[in-house]
């Protein structure tokens, strides 16, 4: 566990409210085999519900990823608060807790998808935009674990060298945190960076687009700070004038006020000047989370402002860059955001935890999303580990797992780490999501128009067929079903439900049946449906 996850936790924990004092009280009893999904994308590999869940309050930890008041049933039936609530399973039954009003499931249809479906028409609907094309048509490829913290010139030119190298393709490329001089400034470290421009020109030479890591953070005694205090653009320290300074991962900062339209509008024209200055394509926005906010003395410049409304105004920041990455949020379902999952480990769990978890980012409005980074996102597990002895299959199969996924991202350098034979499975996978580009950046178009998610469970797509607990395979679109392999076995049941469906060898299978699939690992099983 890495710093920013324990901070991240503490905060949580101290937030965390008395919920015997919640006005409102519900205890929704399940229908015949109903099932619930919702609440946290990081809730997803518990998702559908049953036993017990310990309680969740989704105004104090949002689990490193996204949280949207909503609850989905099997059986058609959704639950939805514009307000944060909390909420456990006890044996089975559904028990929520609001401060604001009692809440109740409707009923819109039979299925899964019409909860979704009916939920997303009333309280998300999709904007009609998506973010930049290439976010689904090519990789995406980050610097973080790289380099973690030593964010330099020659080092992220070299990383970009490399994919050339070796012939992977090229899209969106992303510089992570600590290449500017501190927070809240948006220029370059002089000793790290010495051409900048020259920089991002050479890159945007090489084909990509290039993005770079921002936080909502002003280090104190800074220019900046002196020049945002003054002009009332932080948040306060409760009943004064003087900003508040917040504990987060990397330190002690102030905090830009985004409820006040002032400072919003200031922070985008920082953005677009930086956008001017050097041609920068577009920005990672990190740090929202929930309980950076939840300090009842914390003072904002909207009085009505809750923790999560906070979080909110900081990702409607990203609507005005259409090259954009998130991993905290609150609701925005079916706005033209990339959302990525929250940073995992380097371990064979959280390998299976990327489909669970971006099933549950599409039943919650993110259609747009991206499950992490290629073998982990989470630093800390690659430190003191020998990198010459890394598990190459882990890496294989957790980027099989990215390749018929709405977005695949490396940061961990494939090149470096993996001998000749492995990369080349993984370049194979590289080039599989460049094919299938078309086909994805298709269904993100359909999504923007209707609000269904790219990634789709099997019960959404297959309702009451048998698939409500299925946590290993999923639907790409309407067309695809794909089956990867999440441990270090090279064989795997694939459940395939009515129809005609045609593996990607040409194989043809009649369903519903359930098969035993040898994958060696160069194979990624998946399966088209033809009737």
């Amino acid at each position: 566990m890495n710093r920013k996850t324990i901070c991240l936790l503490l905060l949580a924990l101290l937030a965390l409210p008395c919920f015997a004092a919640s006005k409102y009280e519900s205890k929704i009893t399940s229908l015949e085999g109903e099932k619930w999904w919702g609440g946290a994308v990081g809730l997803g590999s518990k998702m559908p519900f049953e036993g017990d869940l310990r309680l969740f309050d989704l105004s104090a930890e949002n689990l490193n990823n996204q949280n949207v008041p909503l609850l989905l049933s099997s059986e058609g039936r959704y639950v939805w608060s514009d307000k944060p609530f909390s909420f456990q399973v006890e044996n089975g039954e559904l028990r929520l807790y609001s401060d604001y009003e009692k809440m109740e499931p409707v009923l819109a249809g039979r299925t899964l998808k019409d909860a979704y479906m009916a939920a997303s028409a009333k309280h998300f609907p999709p904007s009609g935009d998506l973010p930049d094309p290439l976010f689904f048509s090519m990789p995406q490829y980050n610097t973080w674990i790289e380099l973690m913290y030593n964010q330099n010139q020659e080092d992220i030119l070299k990383y970009a060298d490399h994919v050339l190298e070796n012939d992977f393709p090229v899209g969106v490329f992303m510089v992570d945190d600590n290449w500017q001089k501190y927070y809240g400034n948006f220029d370059f470290k002089p000793e790290r960076f010495p051409d900048p421009k020259g920089m991002i020109d050479r890159l945007h030479g090489q084909g990509f687009k290039i993005m770079f890591w921002i936080c909502p953070f002003v280090s104190p005694d800074s220019p900046e700070f002196r020049e945002l205090q003054q002009k009332g653009y932080l948040i306060k320290k409760k009943g004064t004038n003087e900003a508040a300074i917040i504990p987060w991962w990397n330190g002690y900062s102030a905090c830009y006020d985004l409820s006040n339209p002032a400072a919003a509008e200031h922070l985008k024209q920082q953005l677009r000047g930086m956008q001017e200055k050097y041609g920068a394509d577009g920005f990672k926005f990190d740090a929202g989370d929930i309980g950076h906010y939840n300090d009842p003395e914390l003072e904002f410049y909207d009085k009505s402002a809750t923790s999560v409304d906070m979080c909110r105004y900081w990702a409607k920041i990203g609507l005005d860059f259409p090259f954009n990455e998130y991993r905290a949020g609150w609701k925005m379902g079916g706005e033209a955001l990339v959302q990525r999952l929250g940073d995992k480990d380097y371990s064979w769990n959280a390998v299976g935890l990327l489909i669970p978890d971006m099933i549950a980012a599409g039943l919650l409005g993110y259609a747009y999303a991206c499950p992490d980074m290629i073998g982990g996102g989470q630093f800390g597990s690659f430190l003191g580990v020998d990198q010459t002895k890394l598990d190459q299959e882990l890496i294989v199969r957790s980027c099989q797992v990215h390749a018929l996924m709405p977005m695949m991202q490396f940061s961990v350098a494939p090149w470096r780490i993996l001998d000749e034979k492995h990369l080349a499975i993984c370049r194979d996978y590289a080039r599989l999501h460049e094919k299938m580009g078309a086909y994805i950046l298709e269904q993100a178009h359909h999504a923007a128009k209707t609000g269904e998610p790219i990634i789709r469970h099997m019960e959404y797509a297959f309702p009451h067929q048998g698939f409500v607990d299925c946590r290993d395979q999923f639907m790409l679109g309407d067309k695809y079903l794909v089956a990867p392999v999440l441990t270090k076995e090279h064989a795997r049941k694939v459940m395939l439900p009515k129809g005609v469906w045609v593996d990607e060898a040409g194989k043809k299978f009649k369903g519903p049946k359930t098969i035993e699939v040898t994958a060696p690992l160069e194979r990624l099983p998946w399966f088209e449906k033809i009737k």
